[in-house]
């Protein structure tokens, strides 16, 4: 068979102005995402606080804008009044969802003065599972309100003279699954969501708010879930959340690569759930989506299901990446991407040692995993407007999806910087793919660099010992001749195409 694909783009029809928000992450109270992770004290690169310089170091590639804390699973049984002030004074507390004993050493006001540090913003949740209305309101008032009243004066008096102004809250965290602490009713929900985000945005009104969605496509309840939730708080929240990971279980390559087509799905049909309650209500608002979790995560469940619960911070969803999971990850932020106009915030969950694209070993060194390529490229460089990918290409059927295109595409245009930038993947696994792009409404075309990510062996992984045995090089074969651009993309390859125009 010989395989080809076009892609035409053209500058006037855009998606949307991306948010570049929409390259986030998250670091959770779980496993050695916190200790041992972003924090060690003790390290050789720790700084004067215990943050590790070279974690620090691979986030700052990464250039993330945001990052949810403190869960996940963890916030809904969150006393975050134990995580501040004098160390010595902070209870250790036994943490239910993950069964470990968390001992907050590591708190509110750490994780602030480190989002500063890694050049990120926080987008912070707040316990609806044991706590509620006034929690909600009174970390608010700790966190951004200047003085005078107790909680800020209590800020203060922890050595926070100015506020932390953090604009971005989450109301509670996968309110629908019954593995969580506190777990409720889509009603139950609803309304102790409605009443949080009045509170919180009376004490500041500047804040934007995110609601619960379902936990995974899979949930029984979905999508009725949001319409409920929507029901009670559309005009009280910015955003609603979508989670979902993947996974290879049965090892079937083809219909792995094919999950961000699902991905879409779940997307469209969120976003029309919302548009439905917005026509209900006949508002003229449109509810925004918050893609906070998201990943590949499938490797590390059988040794999660046989640890020994207690200990502190232990090796837990230690996913190792292979070359296949990166190319999944790169779907994934395409399939975002193309609807970058509903999808303004997203979360790679996570960020370090726990499902992540940095990993380290505790006391020596930090590597990058092999999803950290595609998500520092996309972070990198994209930035600008998506543009509308008008996709020819040969597909293929597995036993779960049908139609699947061989290429996954999409092209931003940075005006500002002249350039257009194209992610693609090759989802076939023994050819390469002749890829045309037709950038007919450009002035010019010339290729910056054409970079790849590939590898002979689907199943490589990165090692502290092999650090580099899955990384990308600038050696891609793209030409430009006039406003045609012209590449073969390796079979199973992640391909970054930077055109100046």
């Amino acid at each position: 068979m010989s395989l080809k694909a076009k892609m035409i783009v053209d500058k006037d029809f855009a998606i949307s102005e991306i948010d570049d928000r929409i390259y986030g992450s998250f670091i959770e109270h779980l496993g050695r995402a916190v200790y041992n992770g972003i924090y060690e004290p003790g390290h050789t690169t720790a700084d004067e606080s215990g943050f590790r310089g070279d974690v620090l170091g691979l986030i700052n590639e990464l250039q993330v804008p945001i990052v949810r804390y403190p869960g996940g699973n963890f916030v809904s049984g969150y006393n975050w009044e134990d995580t501040v002030g004098p160390k010595e004074l902070r209870k250790r507390r036994l943490e239910l969802a993950w069964r470990v004993v968390e001992t907050n050493q590591f708190g509110f006001n750490e994780f602030v003065d480190w989002a500063k540090k890694a050049n990120t913003q926080v987008m912070m949740a707040v316990n609806l599972g044991t706590r509620g209305i006034d929690d909600a309101r009174n970390i608010v008032e700790y966190s951004n309100h200047a003085s005078g009243s107790y909680w800020s004066d209590l800020r203060r008096s922890h050595g926070y003279e100015q506020p932390h102004n953090i604009k971005t809250w989450c109301l509670g965290n996968e309110m629908d699954g019954p593995w969580q602490i506190g777990h409720k009713t889509a009603v139950e929900y609803g309304r102790i969501a409605l009443e949080s985000a009045k509170v919180m945005k009376w004490v500041d009104p500047t804040i934007e708010l995110v609601a619960c969605g379902s936990s995974a496509i899979g949930m029984p309840t979905f999508p009725e879930w949001e319409a409920t939730v929507l029901d009670h708080t559309y005009d009280h929240v910015e955003y609603l959340s979508l989670h979902q990971y993947y996974g290879n279980h049965e090892n079937d390559t083809p219909t792995f690569l094919a999950r961000s087509l699902q991905m879409e799905d779940f997307i469209r049909t969120v976003a029309a759930t919302c548009d439905y309650i917005k026509a209900k209500k006949r508002s003229k608002k449109k509810m925004l989506l918050s893609f906070d979790e998201w990943n590949v995560w499938f490797h590390s469940n059988e040794a999660d299901r046989k640890m020994d619960p207690w200990q502190i911070a232990p090796p837990q969803l230690e996913d190792v990446y292979n070359h296949e999971d990166a190319l999944v990850v790169g779907t994934m932020l395409i399939a975002m991407l193309k609807h970058s106009d509903r999808v303004k915030m997203a979360c790679l969950a996570q960020l370090v040692n726990v499902i992540a694209p940095i990993m380290t070993s505790t006391g020596g060194g930090a590597w990058r995993q092999t999803i950290f390529y595609p998500y520092m490229h996309a972070s990198v460089f994209g930035r600008g407007k998506a543009l509308v990918p008008l996709v020819q290409s040969d597909k293929y059927d597995t036993k779960e999806i049908t139609d699947v295109p061989y290429l996954e595409s999409i092209a931003i245009h940075n005006e500002e910087k002249e350039e257009v930038t194209i992610f693609a993947v090759n989802r076939h696994l023994e050819e390469s793919l002749p890829f045309e792009i037709d950038l007919r409404s450009f002035g010019s075309a010339s290729i910056i660099e054409h970079i790849v990510l590939e590898s002979d062996d689907l199943k490589a992984v990165n090692t502290e010992l092999q650090p580099n045995r899955v990384a990308p090089h600038n050696k891609g074969n793209a030409t430009a001749d006039g406003l045609t651009i012209q590449a073969s993309l390796a079979k199973a390859s992640w391909n970054v195409i930077r055109v100046k125009v």
